[in-house]
This record gives structure tokens, C-alpha cells and sequence, in this order.
């Protein structure tokens, strides 16, 4: 193929958005960023919500910068997961949706757990538990907003919403309706008992389309409204997980994969959901992927402990960028703390690093002094939490894993990465850093039919980047510090 074919990928993360002009020329997808913006959310009557009229203009605002260049076939929207817009019956939203950061949802699973069994939701639904989730954000409205929750008509997840209010089209993609804990992973339909049990409505759930769908084309007031041409939406995988998952450089059938971004998701990609004992003792989750394919993983609070501790550094007037903690971090000691990324204590923002020495003060009586100490605590307790989380997925799956694919903006830390190989005892192929990206172009290509199938787009994205190898060092160290790590969480 010579002739350039393009198509825009908009991606959202938890702190800004992005469009990306895919051009597939060649056999390589080339990307080009032509706009970028922040997305900050919005604190007011104690309820943190996202800006979703700043964000769709956002997008409008990128529509019209992709006329310059040249023809686009097709948009795709990818976001992170769980959250939800609320329509009323003449298709308004309701108000702003809420952040899964929101503290609407502390302490509400203890509710949850009274009107259903915490094995037998787990079953029926294949999700991790963890309180940020769809279904306990809905109860949770029902429970403090009944005005709110009455008035619903329909709840669009994020990605879905954005597709909605540009194509007119209703419709629930699988992999972003598979993070909600109301999704029945074997069926692949909405989770009928789930539903009745937590009192929510059936009706306000929409029709379920597979992951590469296309929904319908650009609405008429919208593009006469911005001069473009009217182009097909598709619904690629809204999940950003999963966008970036159909962008893993493999050509093996078993492997792991680490998504690293302000969230860590980790796990493997399966024919089938794993419900059993074993898993519902790990809490990993089985959401549904490109080709109906179940990714079996788990999350992780990631590089958000990094970010937010900068930004809290920068508060208090110290500018530091992420090449400058890393070298503060490698200047110091090791093994000297650990934290279990995942505690609750460390999901709000706020002043994170004093968290950390708190925690580290009052469980291990380890005074952090310095900001390398606490950076290369948070580093290497990620890796020991990667290593963790690795043995519970060969548990489950009976399979051993020898390397990892590390995805995600991440891999831009050389520390992590061989913190990563070190802990795990593996190799880390890093890259691509915008695995998101291209995976949500290369679901589009195989949509317009530019791209054969998955197998064929993992082997264009593996010939198009530059992927870095890390192989494991100082192992016995680092399994003498994991044993420790293992003994506290």
C-alpha cells in the first residue's frame, strides 16, 4: 500500500486528552498529534466531577485542526473505565459526570454487600471488586441522589457518551461496558440479577455492541457546525485498556502484558473468563477485549503515586521533572520502605509523599527523609506489586510467564522498567509508549478494512516502534527484598 489513509484517534487519560491522526502507509501507522488539552476535573459541593462540556468542545477543537490534514475515514474515542454519563428521556444529560474519584463510593461496598453476596457478584460478573465501579457509583447515587437517579432515562459509559452526542447513536461497546461490575462476561450481556439485587433499573442500560462496530456518521448540525465532511464513527474498544492491548507487539498467543499509565493494569489475554476460587481470592477481573477475546487482569494504582506527588511538590514550590526524581531516586539506598500501592489511604488526591511517610513511619517505624527516599520506595514497591500480581495470574491460568510487554507511558521510566525486570525475574520488552493510540487506529483500520485482523495489526505496530529490551539484574537481591514485601501484604 502507497497511498495515505487516515483516520483520528482521540484518547483521554485521567489528566488530559489528545488527537491523534493515524496515517497507515506503507504496512506502518504513522501518528501525528494535532491537539492536546487538559482534562482537570471539578470540585464543587464536595462532589468532584468531569468537565464533559470542556471536553467535547475539546474534541470539536480537533475536529476542525484535522481539516488541514487531508481526508479522515473515521474517529474512534478511547477513556478510562467505570464512569458514566446520565441521560434524561429526551436524551439530556443530567448533569456533569461524576469522578471515580469522587468519595461518593467510600464505604459503600458494606451496603452492597447486604443486598448481595460478595463470591456471587464476583461470579456473575468476572470484575475485580473495588468501590470506584460502575454498579457502586449507581447505587451510590440512588442511595444520595434519588432525585438524580429517578429522572434517568439511559447511563452511557464515557466513551459511549462522547459517541452519542456526536452520532445520535445509543449504544453500549462491550469492553467499556465490562469494567461496570453489572456485565456478565460469559454471555457478554448486561447482568440481569445483578441489577434486580441492587435495585437498579434494567431499562436504563443501552444495547451492547462488539468492540469495532460502526455506529453512524458524524451528525449534520455538528458538521455543518465545524465545516468538516461527515465521517463514520466507530465504536473501537472505548476501554483504554483494551485499545492498548490490541496494540501489544506479539506475535505469541500466551503472553503478559503491563499497562502502565496512572493506573498499572496487568494480565493476559484468554479465550475465556477465569470465575473460580482462585481468582476470586486474587479479586483479578476479566473484562472483554477486541474479537471478544477476555483480558484477565488486574489493576494496580500505578504512576498516579508518582504524578500526584509531583504535583504536590510543585505546591510547595519545587519543580521537579520525572528525569530529575529518577536520578534523586537512583542516588539513594534501596529496599529502605515499602507501601502496598494499592491501599485505600493512597486512592484521593492530595498530599500524597506525606501519606507515604506517615505510612511508612507508623507500620515500619522507616523515617523518608529526602524526595529520592520516597520516589524509590513508590518504584520499587510497584515492581514488588508487579511481581505479586504475576504469580496470582500463573496461579489462575497454570501457565509460566518468562517476559513481559510493558505498554503505556511507563515505559518512559527507565527505572521502572528494570525495577520491573529485576522484580519479576523476566524480560521487559517496553514499548509502545502510545499503545492506546495505536491500538484504537489499528480497530479502525480493520473496521474500514485497511488491516486484515489483530494478528496482522500486532505485527505492523512490532515493525513500526522501537521497542527497548530490559533483562533481569541483581535477581537474588531483589528476591531476598521480595520475600520481605511478600511477609507485610
Amino acid at each position: 500500500m502507497s497511498n495515505d489513509y487516515k483516520v483520528l484517534a482521540i484518547d483521554f487519560g485521567a489528566s488530559s486528552g489528545r488527537a491523534i491522526i493515524g496515517n497507515f502507509k506503507n504496512d506502518k501507522i504513522e501518528i501525528q498529534e494535532i491537539h492536546r488539552f487538559s482534562n482537570d476535573p471539578v470540585k464543587i459541593n464536595n462532589t468532584m466531577y468531569w468537565d464533559f462540556l470542556r471536553l467535547f468542545f475539546e474534541i470539536k477543537q480537533s475536529l476542525i485542526k484535522s481539516k488541514k490534514y487531508g481526508k479522515i475515514e473515521s474517529m474512534g474515542i478511547d477513556t478510562w473505565g467505570v464512569d458514566f454519563g446520565a441521560l434524561d428521556k429526551f436524551g439530556n444529560l443530567l448533569e456533569n459526570p461524576v469522578h471515580y474519584r469522587d468519595e461518593r463510593t467510600d464505604n459503600i461496598l458494606e451496603d452492597i454487600f447486604k443486598k448481595i453476596d460478595k463470591e456471587e457478584l464476583y461470579n456473575k460478573t468476572g470484575n475485580q471488586i473495588m468501590n470506584i465501579n460502575t454498579a457502586f457509583q449507581l447505587f451510590a447515587l440512588k442511595k444520595q441522589r434519588p432525585d438524580i437517579f429517578e429522572r434517568i432515562d439511559k447511563i452511557l459509559l464515557m466513551p459511549d457518551l462522547f459517541n452519542y452526542f456526536f452520532t445520535g447513536k445509543m449504544a453500549s461497546e462491550v469492553s467499556i461496558a465490562s469494567t461496570t461490575q453489572i456485565f456478565d462476561p460469559n454471555n457478554k450481556k448486561w447482568a440481569k440479577d445483578v441489577i434486580e439485587k441492587l435495585d437498579l433499573k434494567e431499562d436504563i442500560f443501552a444495547n451492547v455492541v462488539s468492540s469495532g462496530t460502526t455506529l453512524a456518521p458524524i451528525k449534520d448540525d455538528i458538521a455543518e457546525e465545524l465545516d468538516i465532511h461527515k465521517f463514520n464513527v466507530v465504536a473501537i474498544a472505548g476501554h483504554d485498556t483494551q485499545s492498548a492491548v490490541v496494540a501489544i507487539p506479539t506475535e505469541e498467543d500466551d503472553f503478559i502484558f503491563l499497562s502502565c499509565g496512572t493506573w498499572s493494569l496487568m494480565g493476559t489475554e484468554l479465550d475465556n473468563p477465569i470465575i473460580n476460587e482462585k481468582s476470586i481470592k486474587y479479586n483479578i477481573t476479566n473484562e472483554i477485549g477486541y474479537e471478544q477475546k477476555t483480558t484477565f487482569l488486574k489493576n494496580i494504582i500505578g504512576l498516579w503515586l508518582i504524578q500526584e506527588s509531583k504535583r504536590q511538590w510543585e505546591k510547595e514550590g519545587n519543580e521537579y521533572s520525572f528525569s530529575e526524581l529518577e536520578k534523586m531516586a537512583s542516588d539513594v539506598d534501596g529496599f529502605k520502605c515499602f507501601i502496598d500501592p494499592d491501599d485505600e489511604i493512597f486512592i484521593h488526591s492530595g498530599n500524597i509523599p506525606k501519606r507515604i511517610k506517615k505510612y511508612c513511619k507508623e507500620k515500619f517505624g522507616t523515617e523518608l527523609k529526602t524526595v529520592g527516599e520516597i520516589v524509590r520506595t513508590i518504584n520499587e514497591s510497584l515492581a514488588f506489586k508487579y511481581k505479586s500480581t504475576l504469580e496470582e495470574i500463573e496461579d489462575c491460568t497454570g501457565k509460566k510467564y518468562d517476559s513481559i510487554y510493558m505498554i503505556g507511558g511507563g515505559v518512559q521510566s527507565n527505572m521502572l522498567c528494570q525495577m520491573t525486570a529485576n522484580a519479576c525475574g523476566c524480560t521487559v520488552y517496553a514499548g509502545p509508549i502510545e499503545a492506546t493510540v495505536l491500538g484504537n487506529i489499528s480497530i479502525q483500520l480493520i473496521t474500514n478494512g485497511k488491516i486484515e485482523n489483530i494478528k496482522q495489526a500486532r505485527k505492523i505496530i512490532k515493525n513500526s516502534e522501537n521497542i527497548k529490551v530490559y533483562e533481569p539484574k541483581d535477581v537474588e537481591i531483589w528476591q531476598e527484598n521480595y520475600k520481605k514485601f511478600k511477609m507485610l501484604f
